[in-house]
Protein backbone atom coordinates (compact mmCIF):
# COMPACT_ATOMS: atom_id res chain seq x y z
CA UNK A 1 0.00 0.00 0.00
CA UNK A 2 2.67 2.27 0.83
CA UNK A 3 6.90 2.46 0.87
CA UNK A 4 9.49 4.50 1.26
CA UNK A 5 11.39 6.29 3.92
CA UNK A 6 9.94 7.87 6.90
CA UNK A 7 10.82 10.53 9.66
CA UNK A 8 8.27 9.44 11.90
CA UNK A 9 5.15 6.59 11.54
CA UNK A 10 2.68 7.05 14.45
CA UNK A 11 -0.15 3.99 14.89
CA UNK A 12 -2.56 3.12 18.26
CA UNK A 13 -1.94 0.02 20.15
CA UNK A 14 -4.37 -1.11 22.55
CA UNK A 15 -1.68 0.99 25.13
CA UNK A 16 -2.16 3.69 23.56
CA UNK A 17 -0.23 6.03 20.84
CA UNK A 18 3.18 4.75 19.61
CA UNK A 19 5.54 7.13 17.30
CA UNK A 20 8.31 5.47 15.75
CA UNK A 21 11.90 6.84 14.69
CA UNK A 22 14.65 5.98 13.04
CA UNK A 23 16.59 3.03 15.39
CA UNK A 24 13.45 2.19 17.45
CA UNK A 25 13.94 -0.50 19.63
CA UNK A 26 12.54 -4.07 17.99
CA UNK A 27 8.72 -4.74 18.76
CA UNK A 28 5.78 -6.68 17.76
CA UNK A 29 2.38 -5.16 18.63
CA UNK A 30 -1.33 -5.01 17.84
CA UNK A 31 -3.25 -2.41 15.92
CA UNK A 32 -6.57 -0.46 17.06
CA UNK A 33 -8.84 0.46 14.56
CA UNK A 34 -8.04 4.07 13.64
CA UNK A 35 -5.35 6.17 11.41
CA UNK A 36 -1.53 5.36 11.43
CA UNK A 37 0.33 8.52 9.92
CA UNK A 38 3.09 8.92 8.46
CA UNK A 39 5.40 11.30 7.93
CA UNK A 40 8.04 10.57 4.69
CA UNK A 41 11.37 12.02 4.43
CA UNK A 42 9.92 13.64 0.62
CA UNK A 43 6.59 14.65 0.16
CA UNK A 44 3.03 15.49 2.06
CA UNK A 45 1.81 13.09 5.16
CA UNK A 46 0.34 9.32 4.58
CA UNK A 47 -2.82 8.79 6.31
CA UNK A 48 -4.01 5.05 6.32
CA UNK A 49 -7.22 3.75 7.94
CA UNK A 50 -6.65 0.22 9.38
CA UNK A 51 -8.92 -2.23 11.00
CA UNK A 52 -6.67 -3.98 13.65
CA UNK A 53 -3.80 -5.80 12.64
CA UNK A 54 -0.28 -5.98 13.78
CA UNK A 55 2.45 -3.73 14.00
CA UNK A 56 6.45 -4.76 13.83
CA UNK A 57 9.67 -2.58 14.29
CA UNK A 58 12.82 -4.58 13.10
CA UNK A 59 16.14 -3.00 11.31
CA UNK A 60 14.68 0.16 10.99
CA UNK A 61 11.45 -0.82 9.01
CA UNK A 62 8.30 -0.59 10.42
CA UNK A 63 5.47 -3.53 8.64
CA UNK A 64 1.83 -3.28 9.14
CA UNK A 65 0.11 -6.57 8.86
CA UNK A 66 -3.54 -6.00 8.46
CA UNK A 67 -6.38 -7.35 5.85
CA UNK A 68 -8.33 -4.13 6.22
CA UNK A 69 -6.82 -0.34 5.09
CA UNK A 70 -7.10 2.31 2.82
CA UNK A 71 -5.49 5.68 2.20
CA UNK A 72 -7.18 8.40 3.40
CA UNK A 73 -6.67 12.04 2.68
CA UNK A 74 -6.19 13.11 6.74
CA UNK A 75 -6.65 11.98 10.49
CA UNK A 76 -10.29 12.62 9.94
CA UNK A 77 -11.06 10.69 6.90
CA UNK A 78 -8.96 7.88 7.97
CA UNK A 79 -11.08 7.54 11.31
CA UNK A 80 -14.30 7.35 8.76
CA UNK A 81 -12.42 5.15 6.73
CA UNK A 82 -11.58 2.77 9.41
CA UNK A 83 -15.12 2.46 11.21
CA UNK A 84 -16.17 1.87 7.41
CA UNK A 85 -13.49 -0.96 7.45
CA UNK A 86 -14.32 -2.20 10.64
CA UNK A 87 -17.91 -2.31 9.91
CA UNK A 88 -17.30 -4.06 6.66
CA UNK A 89 -15.80 -6.74 8.37
CA UNK A 90 -18.64 -7.17 10.76
CA UNK A 91 -21.53 -7.51 8.57
CA UNK A 92 -19.38 -10.00 6.90
CA UNK A 93 -18.97 -12.11 10.29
Amino acid sequence: MWSGEATIVVARTPDGELGIMANHEPLMGALVTGPVEIEPVDGPRVTIGVHGGFIQVLDNQVTLLTDRARIAEGTDEAKQVAAQLAQAATSED
